[in-house]
Parts: structure tokens; C-alpha cells; sequence
């Protein structure tokens, strides 16, 4: 009754660490940057005492969060992140402790187009969306040709897969 279906396999590409640590560097700066803003403005204005205090608190998970979200998470995405296309299915697979598995027929994709940001320009990397009727899926960091490629496959396959049911619906 069930149909087998093989792991995913294909790999992210390896920049994608690169582009992540870059990003949320950008961000983790910005946000101490504020805070310490606001430690410096509860000293001159002479703000109540607990603000001050909750400000180095917020600071020190801040910079907690920073060290795992640079150092940490890029490093462990990369090895966890798993996809396979073929013409039935698109898998998508992230995850150690809490494993992500999506199966997405190829017959329910309706849209399927290319990102790429100001980083992910600079190391020639997309991210591929694929979109469903009730949801979206990305894959992260795909080097540009490979992308382009797999988006102009999806899109093929799906549309293939439209008109066959479409036909199945006229025989019947």
C-alpha cells in the first residue's frame, strides 16, 4: 500500500555558513547597539534603577543569543539541511534534535521563484521558495545555476503533473 520513498540527499551549499554568520552578526550588532543606547540614556535622564537593570539583562541574553546564533546555528543548519526533487516529489529535510520531513507532491505546487538578497548576491546563492495552496517551503543557499535550473524543473514537472490530472478529469 505505501509507496517507498528514499531520503532526500542533496546538500545546501557550503557559503550558506558565511551568509548566515554575516546576517545575524548585522542583526546581533544592531540590537546591542540599542541596548547600549538605552543603558546610556538610563544613566543621563536618570531613568528609574530597574530599567537599568533589566537593559543588562537583555544585553547579556543578547549576547548569549549572538554567540550560539553566529558561532553555533550556521554550522549545525548546514550539516542538518537535506532536499531531494524528483518528478512526484519535493522533500525537505532539516533538523537534529527536532527532524523536520516535508513531502510536498508535485501536483500541489502552484508557484515556485528565486530570492537572493545582498549577501547571498555577493556568494552567488539563492533561496528557492515553493508554493502550495495553503503554505510556502524554502530551500535555502543553492549556488545560482543549480538553482535556476531546479526552479525551471519544478516548474516543468508541476505543470506536467496539472495537466495529467486535468486530463484524468476530462476522460471521466
Amino acid at each position: 500500500m505505501y509507496i517507498e520513498i528514499d531520503e532526500p540527499t542533496e546538500k545546501i551549499s557550503k557559503h550558506a555558513v558565511k551568509v548566515w554568520r554575516t546576517s545575524n552578526t548585522i542583526g546581533h550588532t544592531l540590537a546591542l547597539l540599542i541596548i547600549a543606547i538605552l543603558i546610556l540614556c538610563t544613566k543621563k535622564f536618570d531613568w528609574y534603577e530597574w530599567i537599568g537593570i533589566v537593559l543588562y539583562v537583555l544585553g547579556g541574553f543578547l549576547m548569549l543569543s549572538s554567540v550560539y546564533s553566529i558561532v553555533i546555528e550556521p554550522i549545525y543548519l548546514l550539516k542538518t539541511w537535506r532536499y531531494k526533487i524528483d518528478q512526484q516529489f519535493i522533500q525537505l529535510k532539516h533538523g537534529k534534535w527536532q527532524e523536520v520531513h516535508t513531502l510536498i507532491p508535485m501536483e500541489k505546487v502552484e508557484y515556485v521563484r528565486t530570492e537572493q538578497g545582498p549577501l547571498m548576491k555577493r556568494y552567488q546563492l539563492y533561496n528557492i521558495e515553493i508554493g502550495t495552496t495553503t503554505s510556502s517551503h524554502v530551500i535555502p543557499a543553492i549556488p545560482a545555476m543549480k538553482a535556476k535550473d531546479l526552479k525551471f524543473q519544478i516548474a516543468t514537472w508541476a505543470k506536467l503533473q496539472d495537466q495529467d490530472f486535468n486530463e484524468g478529469e476530462k476522460g471521466a
